[in-house]
């Protein structure tokens, strides 16, 4: 698939350049496992995800018990708030350093990616995780060191990534217009958001699907992306 006049490459994460599976069996299951003795460990130290906690649930009583529970709740709701990315993050971070998590990179979104780093194209990671835990994500591969390769981080404090707002945002905050950015992601609600802003996009499905589905266009790799009349 052919895109023309991209200057910039913005992807997600999760089923786009790393396998769903490793989100779903191995970081999710810590964090979930690992929040209750973080929060009661670190309560003092984290006194703002505590307030925001509280503030959206409209409690500002909840114990740390409770709020707690509150957490779990959310994870299990699969709720894509600020503070739980926030904290997962956090969570996240103890089990990467401890290498206890060891995150999975898909071979063709490293090739690509690689491949345009070097040719001086901008890269930019937005996804609903925190922006520390798509560094730590990207710091902590299997194939090494892999935050060298992007130019920038965006999460949910940007925007809801299913608005054509965050995407503007985006565009804004790389000085660029939305037309010369490449948005990748494995979410078709996402891709048309970042179209309705302007950006050129692709569903990056990595499932089997027929040929002939073609609304949104998707792409089972990054090989399949062909750069063309590139102006950096």
């Amino acid at each position: 698939m052919q895109f023309s006049g991209i200057r910039a490459v913005v992807v997600d994460i999760e089923g786009t350049t790393s396998s769903i599976a490793f989100v779903k069996e191995n970081l999710y299951p810590y964090a979930r496992k690992h929040i209750p003795d973080y929060v009661r460990k670190h309560a003092g130290a984290i006194q703002d995800i505590i307030d925001e906690v509280r503030r959206i649930e409209g409690s500002v009583s909840l114990d740390i018990p409770q709020l707690i529970a509150v957490l779990l709740r959310w994870m299990d709701d699969d709720r894509k708030l600020t503070p739980l990315k926030t904290l997962q993050g956090l969570v996240w971070r103890e089990g990467f350093d401890s290498g206890a998590l060891c995150a999975p990179v898909y071979d063709d979104a490293l090739r690509a990616l690689t491949r345009w780093r070097e040719q001086g194209l901008p890269l930019y990671v937005y996804s609903s995780g925190s922006v520390a835990a798509q560094r730590l994500l990207f710091s902590h591969t299997e194939q090494g060191d892999l935050t060298p390769l992007f130019s920038g981080y965006f999460d949910t404090t940007t925007g809801s990534k299913l608005e054509a707002e965050s995407y503007q945002a985006i565009a804004g905050s790389v000085g660029l217009p939305p037309e010369r950015i490449l948005f990748l992601s494995d979410h078709a609600g996402e891709i048309e958001a970042a179209r309705a802003a302007g950006m050129q996009a692709v569903w990056v499905d990595r499932g089997p699907f027929s040929s002939s589905e073609k609304e949104p266009p998707r792409i089972r790799s990054f090989d399949e992306i062909v750069l063309a009349n590139r102006s950096y």
